[in-house]
């Protein structure tokens, strides 16, 4: 399907950004100037801004113009609700490590319908809170399929569009619908150093798992949050 004007201008930036062109903290082109580029009024220009901008790509400086967002944001597992912009709800995030290959957890490889002894690939990240303090400990987790197709997933590089954005333009498939399975635990090793838990604490795990169009996972996300972070409130009619 062909993308409409202001998508296309948005998709042009945001590759002009992935690539490097524009840094973190740079000005990008702003409203009047894409106006004249793209022969397009100002209001489909800013209407592009505006897709960048609730991507978390760009971000509006009072004075300069939109930026290229210097801290990356993201979304705690489990607040993918449609309808929600990426940087709804969103929170800084540090990426840890690799992103790596290998047989993921059994609870995980089930959400993923895969077999015994598959790799799936697996991102890593600590969203913060406002004070720089590990908020929850995430991982991403991708079946082989979206690994070998989405190659930049692979990258400790950014990626700007987000991952569900890129790999909707890789393969073509995009999230419909999302599977949200909450448990409370004690914190393993791993996830106690990286949340900077000195004592035995309970946490909050939350499964997210998204499924595409056929019904075919496409991601599982594990978030653990320290009990004394976490809240889920849900307000609905009676």
């Amino acid at each position: 399907m062909a993308l409409l004007k202001y998508e296309e201008i948005a998709e042009s930036l945001r590759a002009r950004i992935a690539a490097g062109e524009f840094a973190p903290g740079q000005i990008v082109p702003s409203g009047r100037d894409l106006a004249e580029q793209w022969s397009v009024s100002r209001a489909t220009a800013i209407k592009a801004m505006d897709v960048l901008r609730n991507d978390g790509v760009v971000e509006a400086r009072q004075g300069t113009g939109f930026i290229v967002t210097e801290t990356p944001v993201a979304r705690p597992a489990g607040e993918r609700r449609a309808g929600s912009a990426r940087v709804a709800g969103g929170m800084p995030f540090l990426r840890i490590g690799t992103p790596d290959s290998l047989e993921p957890p059994a609870h995980v490889a089930e959400a993923l319908r895969m077999s015994q002894g598959q790799w799936a690939l697996r991102r890593v990240r600590v969203l913060q809170l406002p004070d720089g303090g590990p908020h929850s400990y995430v991982e991403a987790w991708f079946p082989p399929d979206i690994a070998e197709a989405a190659p930049r997933l692979a990258q400790t590089a950014p990626i700007a569009e987000g991952t569900t954005r890129y790999v909707r333009r890789q393969t073509g498939r995009f999230p419909v619908e999302g599977t949200d399975a909450t448990s409370v635990r004690l914190a393993n090793e791993a996830e106690a150093e990286h949340l900077a838990l000195t004592e035995p604490t309970a946490v909050a795990v939350v499964l997210h798992t998204a499924h595409d169009q056929d019904g075919r996972p496409l991601v599982c996300e594990q978030g653990v949050t320290p009990g004394t972070l976490y809240a889920r409130v849900d307000t609905y009619a009676m």
